[in-house]
């Protein structure tokens, strides 16, 4: 049986399953909550709690703004679930979707010097979620949305933004479009091309593929068009939700219906955020030197060995192959920069900023197997953080 760490807690007596590292590794859980300040003796310990926290306590409760400097809160993000939509897992609870949140804190701390508390809800009401997040919020300086299911998340983040002046940001949704975004402007820089040369098909209309869709509409997209599990998404489907809806209206000017190969013929990319296969004949009519962005894990929709013959760049959400379409690249410096300026909201300005940093640090040495940087290369998070901080400033949402 594999051993545990000698620092790490043990609840309980050792689990078979424990003898797999994987479970070896998580058993206790990932992360725990360490002091900032000593706490030595009884002098420390009057200066941390009472009678000395009585001071700072009364101090802020007679001018409010003193908060954020004298507590944790303007540098602590909610990681917020309700385990609707996790990973490629889908609806399996609050309980199971514990470890991946934990996961998500210890890398907001690893990539962005940002603490985080994961905060697992027991219900799936869209107006239960909204309003225990709003009671929750004096204790934190931003709210991350994680694997919330659609159309339900894109509700739940609206009515937040609008009623809570603190950064929120749905990662699945825009850390997704982010990196994305910052991948697809260096393969595009690649081959002396512009965004508004290509034309794009996205196969998904859950989440990621509304936010990538806008996104790179925002960013000034050639021709974008976007199926779902019926097909090519267009004005004159009866069967579109309000938010297909908006897509139908903004999307797919040349007026594309019928299955999804159709559309790809002579298509310059293909970015896949679905589960939804599609076969090599249909890639090969893709037009000579596109961009296949194959994201679903942990089984693309394209083989990457099969993209990589039609294909210029080749991209996927797998660590294992090149080009890693990774949200860890934008979430932790995103919130960090968001957090250093006490912003009010997280924009849409900012979130191109932080697509545009991402793709000049891959920039300096940009080849079709690296249109992104490594999530481990250390300039990542401070070059998204001082950009979206800059934006911040410039779009007057920024406190500080």
């Amino acid at each position: 049986m594999s051993a545990l760490p000698v620092d790490r807690p043990v609840l309980g007596d050792l689990h078979p399953l424990d003898a797999d590292p994987v479970f070896a590794l998580h058993r206790g859980g990932k992360m725990e909550i360490a002091p900032t300040v000593p706490l030595n003796g009884p002098d420390d310990l009057s200066l941390s709690y009472t009678p000395g926290v009585a001071r700072v306590c009364t101090a802020i409760a007679a001018d409010r703004a003193l908060f954020d400097d004298y507590t944790w809160a303007a540098r602590a993000v909610a990681v917020v679930t309700d385990g609707t939509a996790v990973l490629g897992l889908g609806n399996i609870g609050p309980h199971a979707a514990m470890p991946v949140m934990e996961g998500k804190a210890v890398l907001f701390k690893r990539f962005g010097g940002v603490d985080a508390v994961p905060i697992c809800l027991d219900t799936t009401d869209p107006a239960e979620i909204v309003d225990t997040v709003v009671r929750l919020a004096p204790s934190f300086g931003g709210i991350n949305l994680e694997d919330i299911s659609a159309p339900r998340c894109f509700g739940i983040e609206a009515e937040l933004a609008a009623r809570l002046e603190m950064p929120v940001f749905h990662d699945d949704q825009h850390g997704t479009a982010i990196v994305a975004l910052a991948a697809l402007r260096n393969a595009a820089r690649l081959s002396g091309r512009r965004l508004a040369d290509l034309r794009v098909v996205v196969s998904g209309a859950g989440a990621a593929g509304v936010a990538v869709t806008k996104m790179l509409l925002t960013a000034g997209i050639g021709e974008i068009a976007v199926a779902d599990s019926r097909g090519m998404i267009h004005a004159g489907r009866d069967d579109l939700s309000a938010v297909k809806q908006e897509l139908a209206e903004n999307t797919n000017r040349l007026g594309l219906t019928g299955p999804i190969g159709t559309a790809l013929a002579g298509a310059d990319v293909f970015i896949g955020l679905s589960a939804g296969r599609i076969e090599e004949p249909d890639i090969a009519r893709m037009a000579p030197g596109c961009f296949i962005f194959a994201m679903a894990n942990p089984e693309p929709e394209v083989d990457p060995r099969i993209a990589a013959r039609y294909a210029s760049v080749v991209a996927t959400g797998r660590s294992d192959y090149p080009n890693q379409i990774n949200n860890v690249l934008a979430f932790p410096g995103v919130f960090r920069g968001a957090l250093d300026v006490r912003a009010r909201a997280i924009t849409a300005g900012m979130k191109l900023a932080a697509a545009d940093a991402l793709a000049d640090l891959a920039a300096e040495d940009l080849r079709p197997d690296r249109v992104i940087p490594s999530p481990f290369d250390e300039r990542v998070g401070p070059a998204v953080a001082r950009a979206v901080a800059t934006a911040a400033r410039i779009e007057g949402v920024a406190r500080t």
